[in-house]
Parts: C-alpha cells; structure tokens; sequence
C-alpha cells in the first residue's frame, strides 16, 4: 500500500556520496562495537540470512495467506530462542524473549507479496501463484515492496539479539504481520487482543526497504513518514425517471457532480495552505443507458493526510457536504447520501520526535554520520502501522533503509534504465546491503532503548 517515491536525480549524486563516504565517517567510540556488529552480521547473513531472502522472495503469499511464510518465520525466531506464538490475527507471528527487568520493544515487520507478476530479471525471481481470495482468480505473487527483506532482518534481528542477552535488559517482542498490502493486519492482530495478551510495548519500531535510496542509507524524519489513508463509498440515491422527464425525478448523476466538485474545497479552502492534504475521486458509476435517469450513483475516493486532526477534518467535511447537497437537492432525509466508510482504512504514520532525535543520533554514532539522512517523503503513500501505534498511543519510529544497489543508481544516473518503483513487476532490490543494515540499525536502536540492567 506504501508509495515510497524516488528521488530525482539531482539527489542521486549526493546519496551516492554519502554511501561511499561513510565508513571514514564512524564514531571512535563506538568503532570497535559497531565493526563487531557489522562483522557478526555479515557472517550471518552468508550462513543463513541470504539463502532465507532468497527463499522468501521465490515463495511470496497474499495477504492473509500467508501461511507458509509464517510457518517458516516462526521456526526461525522460535529456534534462537524465542517464545512464540502462531495465527494471531489470522496469519500473524509474535515472538517474545524475556532478558530481566527492562522496557518492553516491539519490531515489526510485514510478510505478505502482491497479485503481480516478476519480470526483474533476477535468477531468484518468484514464479509462484495464488488465488486471489477477492477475485478468485489465480494470480500471479511477487514480494514486489520489499516484505521479504523485512522478515529476513527480522530473523537477523532474532539472531544478534539472542546472542547478545548481557548488552540488553527487557523483553524483545517481535511482529511478522500479515496482511499490510490490504491495510488489514495491523488491525486484524489488535483485534485479537494483541496488547492483552503479550504486553503493551513501551516502544514501537518498523522499517520499509526503499526502492528510492541507494542501499544501505537510513532515512529518519520528524513527523510523517506515511500518510494516513480512508477508502470511502458515497452512495446517492436518487428518482429515476425518463431521461426527457427530468422534472419528473431526482437525478443523482448531477447530484453526485456537485458533490464531486465541492468535495475539492475541503482542501483549497477548509485545509489550511501549509498543511497536506489529499480527497481524490478514483470512480463515478451511475446510470445504464442514454436517456435513463437512473436511481442510484456511486463515488469512491481516497483520502490521505499526516494527521489526526487533518484526517478528522476531512471525514466529517466528506459526510456534511454529501449530506447538505442532497438536502439542497430536495430529497428527503431517507434518502440522503450515505458515506461508507472501507475497512481499508488507516491513520497516519507519525514518528515521535524525540525518540527520532535520540535513535538518529545513535545510528550516526553507530554507522557513520553520513549514513544517515532526514529526507520529508514528497508522496501521500499509507501504512497500517499505526494500528498498533495511535490507540493507546505508544512512542514508535519507522524509518526507511535504502535497498538499490549503486551500480542501478549510476546506470540511471547516466540516462540508463529508471530505478523501478515499489509495486513494479521490475522491482529489485540489493539484498545483502538491505538486509544487513536493516539488522545493524535495529540491533542498534534495541541496544539504546533495552541498556543492560545496574
């Protein structure tokens, strides 16, 4: 569901540099834990973590599907270590280790593929298919938004933690989520009791593997890294009547127009100018021959906003102007238009500032200063991860690690083939930079977060 937009080219240059720069960039406090790290890392992604990517990125499942997947993500965390539990909201994974007194952290990660079929040209493409339980058509799965780098850094994660049990004091939970490409899971593991049963975090984190940074580069902002996302039906009830009898009935073609056209100044003249904001109307259907004036229209839109109170501003501006046109319209209060509000829904992203100063100044400490960069998304794409994150509200930050390679990056650079976006059937992504610093930046923000006990 994400849009991790790519940068321009302008930007391409200096990414460049800021990888190839950063290892004279370390901390001297830090080098000798940080190299350790690194070196751990590296060895275990060449006994195991690789020949894992690459078996999760043949075998990608749909959302809710994602059994297998589960399966095999349970046995690695419950192998170093881990208690774990299966099928929490479906398809989820819990995993808890219990190291003395601490806080509790949570890290997640998402499992499920897309209905898209892989054309990257990789020797490990994915040629799997499904059926598609909303279609039920079979379909083409591809891990076409980089899920499989982040259950594999998850299992990393596993690793490096349970190895490491007298740097650390607390209780590691880690997530395998299902279900993110439908903006479902998040929501579908709260609703089986997820804080009840395991614990509230007093943490959150999560990252995205990004299509748009060169590989190995975190991204960390203030704010909003995801918007929040609404899918909403409006269905408009109307009179039908004889296309030459106007008069004779309430044609909702027309009224649907006015609310189409009106559902634009929520943005321009109710949003203040500064603030982001998005109401699209992806589909008008109404009608089924030229001179029939039909009963019934249907609008569906998408809204997209960076917080709360934008988010809670344009829902109930949406329902009032539907609403008041169909009054204004004559028609009687049964028959208004009725905004249906998608299970497909979720709020904004929104990292907590001074937890996103306090980890950004550890992976600069820890990776190198110029390994890690603020850069404001310049796109309106959504994430569930604040289902787990809003209500209650628990301090989280989710960050992005850059996952093309540089020799992709300088190729398009030099007018070659343009970096595929997420959810292309040409996405790739370098695994072993990806994955390996997916491990380092985690291990590292778990590590300052969990100190060891006095």
């Amino acid at each position: 569901m994400k849009n991790l937009s790519i940068p321009s080219l302008g930007f391409l240059s200096a990414a460049l540099f800021l990888v190839v720069g950063a290892a004279a960039n370390s901390s001297p406090s830090n080098a000798l834990s940080s190299e350790e790290l690194a070196r751990s890392v590296t060895e275990d992604y060449n006994d195991r973590l690789g020949a894992l990517f690459t078996h999760f990125h043949r075998n990608p499942e749909l959302s809710f599907m994602e059994t297998k997947t589960a399966k095999k993500l349970a046995n690695e965390l419950r192998n170093s270590g881990f208690t774990v539990t299966e099928k929490v909201g479906g398809t989820g994974v819990v995993a808890l280790l219990e190291n003395g007194d601490g806080p509790l952290v949570m890290m997640r990660a998402d499992m499920d593929g897309l209905p898209v079929q892989e054309k990257s040209g990789l020797d490990y493409a994915s040629t799997a298919t499904q059926t598609d339980p909303i279609t039920g058509n079979q379909v083409p799965v591809m891990h076409a938004c980089g899920h499989d780098v982040h259950i594999t850094s998850l299992i990393g994660t596993a690793h490096q933690m349970a190895a490491r049990r007298d740097n650390w004091s607390g209780t590691l939970m880690l997530i395998g989520q299902p279900a993110e490409e439908r903006i479902r899971g998040a929501k579908a593991m709260m609703d089986d009791n997820l804080w009840e049963r395991f614990g509230q975090p007093d943490y959150a984190l999560a990252f995205h593997v990004g299509a748009g940074l060169p590989a190995g580069l975190i991204n960390v902002q203030e704010g909003s890294p995801f918007a929040g996302s609404d899918s909403l039906d409006i269905i408009i009830h109307g009179v039908g009547a004889h296309g030459a009898s106007p008069h004779a009935g309430k044609d909702p073609i027309v009224l649907g127009s006015q609310i189409v056209v009106a559902l634009q100044t929520l943005v321009s003249r109710e949003l203040a100018p500064r603030e982001p904001g998005v109401v699209t109307v992806g589909s008008f259907h109404g009608g089924t021959k030229h001179n029939i004036i039909s009963d019934r229209a249907v609008l569906q839109l998408t809204v997209r906003n960076t917080n709360l109170d934008t988010r809670d501003l344009l829902l109930k501006g949406i329902k009032r102007i539907a609403e008041n046109l169909g009054r204004a319209a004559g028609l009687p209060e049964d028959k208004l238009p009725e905004v249906i509000y998608s299970k497909s829904s979720t709020p904004p992203t929104i990292n907590n500032a001074p937890l996103v100063r306090r980890l950004k100044a550890v992976w600069q400490a820890g990776l190198g200063e110029r390994e890690v960069v603020s850069i404001s998304s310049k796109g309106m794409g959504a994430e569930d991860f604040p289902y787990f994150t809003t209500e209650p509200a628990i301090p989280s930050v989710y960050f992005t690690v850059g996952g093309t390679s540089v020799e992709d990056y300088r190729a398009a650079s030099a007018g070659g083939a343009p970096i595929a976006s997420h959810h292309s059937p040409l996405f790739r992504i370098d695994p072993q930079p990806s994955v390996t610093r997916g491990v380092q930046a985690t291990v590292l923000a778990l590590m300052d977060l969990m100190p060891p006990a006095p």
